[in-house]
């Protein structure tokens, strides 16, 4: 039985996939690198920003010490930022998903997204009042695949609603857009709806469930297919 959710971010509830390559880019180009957008859809999509520029870094054999990376995720953020602000990012029936789901259940949001990122994007679309907190990027050491963001959040869960029946990590859903999402949410012992939105169906198969979009997407149909896959 589902009590909680837990959203992804970018690529699941936004449209910002392709801002973050950009701002990515135009970061590294100043570094005399060059990333390819299928490279980083097809690889790097799902990474926080330090563990991004970290790899791209050494697969370039350039140096990556945290003092280099945090100069480079200070110069994306400032990119990314003026980006966003000039946008409407929230993807087609991502709002009426996110209420249908605040209705009955208390939701978290758990991204590789920096919290200024988040907390900017989820109050201009009018949805941060209905998620009990923001993990963020800079909340955990490690990020997706790795399950810690997944972890805190049940955690958080446990803080702010102090019930007596706790939520065990098979009662939340995961609404994710990326294989390593998937992998982290499935490693904290979760069940995942992927949204193919960055990405094909096929790369999204080891989730519980697999739908195209959110665009007329129902709660009830998606409990009711959790159940019959159980």
């Amino acid at each position: 039985m589902i009590r909680a959710v837990i959203f992804d971010l970018d690529g699941t509830l936004v449209e910002t996939e392709p801002i973050h390559f950009a701002a990515f880019n135009e970061v590294l180009r100043a570094e005399g690198i060059k990333i390819e957008r299928d490279d980083y859809f097809k690889r790097l999509i799902g990474y926080n920003d330090h563990d991004c520029f970290a790899a791209v870094l050494r697969e370039h054999g350039e140096d990556a010490s945290e003092d280099r990376i945090a100069g480079l995720i200070a110069r994306k953020t400032t990119i990314y930022q003026a980006i966003v602000a000039e946008r409407d990012v929230l993807y087609d029936g991502a709002e009426k998903f996110v209420r249908d789901c605040a209705h009955r259940f208390p939701l978290m949001i758990a991204t590789g997204t920096l919290r200024a990122e988040a907390e900017a994007i989820l109050r201009r679309a009018g949805l941060r009042d209905l998620f009990l907190d923001i993990i963020a990027a800079e909340d955990v050491a490690r990020g997706k695949p790795e399950p810690d963001g997944f972890d805190l959040a049940l955690g958080r869960f446990g803080f702010i609603l102090r019930q007596r029946d706790p939520i065990l990590p098979d009662e939340c859903l995961v609404v994710e857009d990326t294989p390593a999402g998937i992998e982290a949410a499935h490693r904290a012992g979760m069940k995942v709806l992927a949204i193919c939105q960055t990405g094909p169906a096929a790369d999204l198969a080891g989730a519980d469930l697999v739908r195209p979009s959110l665009r007329d997407l129902d709660l009830d149909d998606v409990l009711n297919a959790l159940r019959g896959a159980q």
